[in-house]
């Protein structure tokens, strides 16, 4: 019973669109309706400025990563733990505020890791950040976390967290998947550009 109060606790927690509130509040834009019709932080960024975007970064990541650590004091059980993270990730992308929609994950996929296995997430968000600098997309960036995240899970020697983010690779290339196509049409928006 408890495992379930936990799980519920963080999808009902990763499911609080934290990008909507900060662009409604700060600017009254839905991000639903404009940029790239996302409520993550990239896009309240564009649309809002660099704070707003920061604001709704920080909360996302908070969203991930307070449920894991809460449930970490619960139980170390890596089944649990990764049970845990993947709901409150999912919650993000399929939130019950927002008619079983959502946004991307990322942020909320990196706290929910620091969490769950803080090494590895460390280094994933760098290499997340170098392809971010080196490429002008925030989505390959994003994309570069999905991949490195379970490698280096494994290299680290946090074997049980290996599944929830092999999982989680393939939801954030789904969640990706217009990126993607316009990342192979050229298409794809650079931080960059002015």
């Amino acid at each position: 019973m408890l495992w379930i109060f936990w799980l519920v606790f963080a999808y009902f927690l990763g499911s609080l669109p934290f990008g909507l509130f900060v662009a409604k509040i700060s600017c009254g834009i839905d991000p639903r309706t404009e940029g790239s019709k996302n409520t993550g932080a990239t896009n309240v960024a564009r649309l809002c400025g660099f704070r707003y975007g920061l604001a709704a970064l920080i909360l996302d990541l908070g969203k991930g990563f307070l449920p894991v650590l809460m449930a970490s004091h619960y139980s170390h059980n890596w089944l649990f733990l990764s049970l845990v993270t993947l709901a409150a990730i999912i919650g993000h992308v399929y939130s019950i505020f927002l008619d079983m929609k959502g946004g991307k994950a990322v942020a909320t996929t990196i706290g929910a890791f620091l969490a769950f296995a803080p090494a590895a997430t460390v280094w994933a968000v760098v290499f997340c950040i170098a392809v971010i600098i080196l490429s002008g997309f925030v989505s390959m960036g994003s994309l570069t976390l999905a991949v490195s995240l379970p490698v280096l899970c494994l290299i680290t020697g946090n074997i049980g967290a290996v599944p929830a983010a092999a999982f989680v690779t393939l939801l954030l290339f789904w969640t990706h998947r217009e990126n993607i196509r316009r990342l192979a049409k050229g298409e794809e928006i650079s931080w960059k550009k002015k």
